[in-house]
């Protein structure tokens, strides 16, 4: 008696606060299908900056330079004869010297062939593969924080797996994708490996830093010891939260009968026989693990000389070309290894299959490339107006004066970023969005720009497991659909909130107790 009341008394807490959740989950799936494309928002958002480029060189406003120069920095028209001049004959310069496109592109070229070979794949069902029962939700987890390597490919092969994994050692699949997706959408940003949203964040960082100071680099693993740190800290905070809410919250639920009367049953051969490794497979993989310590056993031997040419100035590591050409050796080491494993398999058997799944996966880069046109007009526009430095240093100033200091500058972004990641859930296309204001607002605050994208690393990702505009998170849908067909967006809004949310407060704590200890972000790129 008493259990059952403890239950009823869950039951209706549930309730109160499921309800209120649903409506505002309805109301942000409205609101989010009226934006347009990504592509037209930017196209539209050009429009508006002529139009306010327009209003403000009218009303005469301007800025002085915080530089040693002391310029006054006027906002200049686009809709003038010079911006439109500038519009038509800048647009393809504006897209090849587009920072990201032509580090993203050799990224690609390698991580295409280790995604149609099978590596990838076969790496995610290895780390899931043969694991104790009561290790699964961390191995899972943090093979999430791995898998992003994979970027997008990461959703269709991990997910189902998640499911599968779960229900191999006889505990419930839903809980399985939702461990699988949340790993992956709301722990986007962070991984143990560099990813190719490295190479896209820094390079959108870097131009956007370029409005203060021309000289500033950000390359891919300017976050990566942070990236490291929180892919651990966030893989156990999921696994904490699923051990202790979520799996009581499933148990909970009403059995249904088909699909979802399986969930506590033991998965059948047919599902382990999807998870487990092939002996070829098998043999693939530690090819391809030789192969990957040979290449970096090659570029500690072409680095140990003092006299290398491949070391930076004064026989520096960190400004040396190996990593600030990171893209080009990245491509290559996953080029190689993904070649290696596929003569393994047989998806690799003569040297022409290398460039026809190179030419396949940048195919799939179409989208992004299309994006990336719009999104690199837009920037130009942009810092051709001055607006956006106007901006930063006015808001600088407005933060001084209020006395406003780093970490709390810190919160105002991590808000703002988090409430726009509901609707604009594309990664790059948000940081192309707010980076030119915020990156430079808070260099004229004696703050590093490889801190402010390791902020956009928590805000960017967290709630992308909450949001019914992020596409992935319909796609975990349909997979959460398989093991429970009444499930609907309110039943993964709830399996996944308790999960980010607290990500979110775990991360953050983290970031701001790096920020306190003064540890690197990345090789010598200091947090302060």
């Amino acid at each position: 008696m008493t259990d059952t009341r403890a239950r009823n008394g869950t039951d209706e807490a549930q309730s109160r606060w499921l309800g209120p959740l649903l409506r505002v989950l309805g109301g942000i799936e409205k609101v989010g299908n009226k934006l347009p494309h990504p592509f037209w928002l930017f196209v539209i958002l050009s429009g508006l900056l002529a139009v306010l480029s327009w209003a403000l060189a009218l009303a005469g406003v301007s800025a002085e330079s915080p530089g040693d120069d002391g310029k006054t920095i006027a906002v200049r028209n686009l809709l003038s004869g010079d911006g439109i001049r500038m519009m038509v004959t800048d647009a393809v310069e504006n897209y090849a010297t587009f920072p990201p496109l032509a580090t993203i592109l050799v990224v690609m070229l390698g991580v295409a062939v280790a995604d149609r070979t099978g590596l990838l794949s076969a790496m995610l069902r290895a780390g899931v593969a043969r694991v104790n029962a009561r290790w699964l939700t961390f191995a899972l987890a943090f093979t999430g924080m791995v898998a992003h390597v994979a970027s997008d490919a990461a959703y269709v092969v991990l997910i189902p797996l998640g499911g599968l994994a779960f229900k191999a050692v006889g505990r419930s699949p839903v809980l399985g994708v939702v461990v699988a997706f949340v790993s992956i959408s709301a722990g986007f940003d962070a991984s143990p490996m560099i990813t190719p949203i490295d190479a896209v964040l820094s390079g959108l960082t870097t131009a956007a830093a370029h409005t203060v100071d021309p000289s500033v680099t950000v390359t891919p693993l300017a976050n990566y010891f942070f990236s490291l740190a929180s892919s651990i800290v966030l893989a156990a905070v999921i696994t904490l939260v699923t051990e202790k809410v979520l799996a009581r919250r499933i148990e909970a639920m009403p059995p249904e009968d088909g699909p979802g009367a399986a969930e506590g049953g033991r998965g059948d051969e047919t599902g382990l026989g999807d998870l487990a490794l092939r002996e070829d497979e098998r043999r693939g993989l530690r090819r391809a693990g030789l192969t990957l310590m040979l290449f970096a056993a090659a570029v500690v031997a072409v680095l140990a000389p003092p006299a290398s040419p491949l070391r930076g100035k004064g026989g520096g590591i960190v400004d040396s070309p190996v990593l600030t050409g990171i893209a080009v050796v990245l491509g290559l080491l996953f080029a190689l290894t993904g070649a290696v494993y596929g003569r393994a398999v047989g998806t690799v058997k003569t040297a022409g299959d290398i460039p026809d799944h190179m030419a396949k996966g940048l195919r799939e880069m179409a989208p992004t490339l299309v994006l990336f046109f719009a999104i690199s007009q837009f920037l130009a526009y942009f810092k051709w107006t001055g607006v956006g430095e106007i901006l930063a240093v006015r808001g600088a100033e407005l933060l001084k004066d209020a006395g406003v200091t780093g970490p709390l500058a810190f919160l105002g972004v991590l808000v703002v970023v988090t409430l726009v990641n509901f609707v604009v859930t594309s990664g790059s296309a948000q940081w192309a969005l707010v980076g030119p204001v915020f990156v430079p607002m808070l260099m004229l605050l004696d703050v590093p720009p490889e801190t402010t994208q390791a902020l956009y690393r928590i805000a960017d990702s967290c709630t992308n497991a909450m949001t019914p505009m992020s596409p992935y998170f319909v796609m975990a849908l349909t997979f959460l659909q398989r093991y429970r067909r009444s499930a609907g967006i309110g039943t993964l809004a709830s399996l996944t909130m308790p999960l980010a949310l607290t990500m979110l407060v775990a991360w953050t704590l983290l970031f701001y107790a790096w920020y306190a200890l003064g540890i690197p972000l990345g090789p010598g790129v200091p947090v302060r």
